[in-house]
């Protein structure tokens, strides 16, 4: 029995040491752990912020590849955890453990987070997976610094691991450790992305600027002031990136306590105070949106701003219609009933913030307009660009129109004359808008008349706007020089030249129905006529005259069967002899051709 343990611990000592020599001799392991996981996650529900779906994906994925490597952990019945060391690193397999119970965590706690935004006690149970999150990175991070890993792996498992730990330190409130976690997992994606070329490159830069944001954030928490307008610059030009929702979601939260100073509100001389948080953070990002806009580079940053500030403005209406559930007037407003006295300051408040809704979305819409505009039929369209049709414009000065409509019935203005003739000059000029491009897509058809005729209407639209901003004496009114206003003045003159051009190509249309050459009642067919010249409007027809069919029967002589060269060669003999001989002419003949017939040769 001794001998028997001898051999048995010289042979694992064996195997051991020669494990050894394989893993030594082994290749180097590559782990492109960052695309790998975000092409998962583009895959997997991340496309559409579906955590669960991922979260289900890495644990079916971590089932399939334990059971490729034969590396279960326990049983049907129990579970016993293995851990995975240098020692088993025979297979790049062994690594993607670590990489997806990490991430599987991480969706879990991504999922929680949005769920603890209205179940407080959740953040418990984000908190301890977001840990678990961070333990498995660490485990990772060991494995990838064995000989087995390239420098790059061993790279990217630590900046995957000081990302991680930097979102806990985030998520704990220690500004000072997540900042120093965050810079660490910069520089490392940075230096990566500097070294390569391909298409990883613009996985490193991304992964660098959704850290960025974090970074001037716990600055600002440290004590430093000037990281707000960084992040403004970042929010402003992001355009459509990936976490503009968490450069919005920091932006706010860094506003929260310069909104504690909001106290009350002015508008159209009535001051009313402001209690509620979130109507107060609305309003503070309100005051900086039109700045926002207007430095914001390209279409789709700008447009982002205002769509963000809609999203916070319809968050404030709500938290405002809950307060007002016992308001009478506000039951009777949206009711479309007439109210009785003057309203309470919040439902004023919430007036205001409508008006501020149906304004901004006018806004938007006028900025789609512009953009449009550039893509017409008439225009030089870019190859890869979607031709835009009038009738999308119509639509568009549709919806300008109905919520410049909202604005007048909103309660609490009903008085204010100086608004309400602001309010209908505006819907006068869409109204000449609108028009104009409906006679627009008829010309494109070549109805000139009712070209003409909506051209004449474009025309009595814009002068009573004109006449309606002209008569605004507010100091708040519009002037001759405004942006409107001169649109409506161009307005005028591009219709003025339309309308004569239409006019000119009716005549021209008209003109190129020339007079036929030759008018002939005729019921001949071409084909009998062909020599013959005649307009016959029967020719453009569905049923022109050409021919008869089917054609008539003629007769022809028959096809032989096949064609005798012999018969020119031919004498034929004579056939005298056996010709039939002419009767005698005697009295047999005569009765005999009388009575039958004879007489027909």
């Amino acid at each position: 029995m001794a001998f028997a343990n001898a051999v048995g611990t010289d042979a694992v000592s064996k195997n051991v040491e020669a494990d050894k020599e394989n893993i030594s001799l082994a290749k180097t392991f590559t782990v492109e752990i960052l695309q790998i996981i975000k092409e998962a996650q583009q895959q997997h529900g991340l496309r559409h912020g579906d955590y669960q779906r991922y979260r289900s994906y890495c644990s079916r994925r971590l089932r399939r590849i334990r059971k490729s490597l034969h590396f279960p952990q326990g049983s049907k019945h129990k579970v016993v955890p293995k851990k995975i060391q240098e020692e088993m690193l025979v297979d790049v397999r062994y690594l993607h453990i670590p990489l997806f119970c990490a991430e599987r965590a991480w969706g879990y706690y991504m999922q929680l987070k949005a769920e603890a935004n209205t179940e407080p006690r959740k953040r418990f149970h984000m908190l301890s997976r977001l840990k678990k999150a961070v333990q498995y990175t660490a485990d990772l991070a060991r494995l990838c610094q064995s000989a087995c890993c390239d420098a790059r792996t061993k790279l990217e498992s630590q900046g995957y691991q000081a990302w991680m730990k930097g979102t806990l330190e985030f998520e704990l409130e220690d500004w000072r450790s997540a900042m120093e976690l965050y810079t660490n997992s910069e520089t490392i994606y940075s230096k990566l992305a500097s070294a390569f070329t391909d298409e990883t490159k613009d996985l490193y830069l991304q992964r660098v600027s959704e850290v960025a944001p974090n970074i001037r954030y716990c600055s600002f928490r440290i004590g430093d002031e000037s990281a707000v307008k960084d992040l403004l610059q970042m929010r402003l030009k992001s355009g459509e990136d990936a976490h503009l929702a968490h450069l919005d979601q920091l932006l706010s939260q860094t506003r929260e306590k310069q909104a504690a100073t909001l106290s009350e509100v002015t508008w159209r001389d009535r001051t009313v105070p402001v209690k509620n948080e979130q109507v107060r953070l609305f309003l503070l990002n309100l005051q900086e949106s039109d700045k926002q806009v207007e430095s914001a580079e390209g279409f789709d940053s700008k447009l982002s701003v205002i769509e963000s500030l809609l999203k916070q403005c319809i968050d404030a209406q709500q938290v405002l219609r809950e307060m007002l559930n016992d308001d009478q007037n506000f039951k009777a407003a949206l009711r479309g009933q007439p109210i009785d006295g003057r309203i309470s300051n919040q439902h004023y408040l919430h007036s205001y913030l409508t008006f501020i809704r149906l304004t901004k979305t006018i806004k938007r819409n006028l900025l789609l307009i512009d953009n449009m505009k550039q893509y017409l039929p008439n225009m030089v369209v870019p190859e890869g660009k979607k031709i835009t049709k009038p009738q999308d414009l119509v639509r568009l000065y549709d919806i300008i129109i109905q919520n410049l409509n909202e604005i007048l019935n909103l309660p609490g203005i009903e008085e204010d004359s100086n608004l309400s003739n602001e309010i209908k000059a505006q819907i006068l000029g869409f109204k000449a808008f609108r028009t104009y491009y409906i006679a627009f897509s008829y010309s494109m058809d070549k109805k000139w008349k009712e070209s003409i005729a909506l051209y004449e209407r474009v025309l009595g639209y814009a002068e009573k706007s004109l006449e309606g901003y002209k008569m605004l004496a507010s100091p708040g009114g519009i002037s001759d020089t405004n942006v409107e206003y001169k649109k409506i003045a161009d307005l005028i003159k591009n219709v003025s030249c339309l309308k004569h051009s239409c006019h000119a190509s009716s005549i021209l249309d008209s003109g190129d129905t020339m007079e036929p050459v030759k008018t002939v009642p005729h019921k001949k067919l071409l084909i009998d006529r062909l020599q013959l010249y005649i307009e016959d409007q029967s020719l453009t027809g569905k049923h022109p005259k050409l021919t008869t069919f089917p054609p008539n029967f003629e007769p022809i002589p028959c096809r032989p069967l096949f064609y005798d060269l012999a018969l020119n060669h031919i004498a034929f003999p004579s056939l005298e002899g056996k010709t039939e001989q002419k009767g005698s002419g005697g009295i047999t003949d005569l009765v005999k051709g009388w009575l039958w017939g004879g007489g027909k040769k």
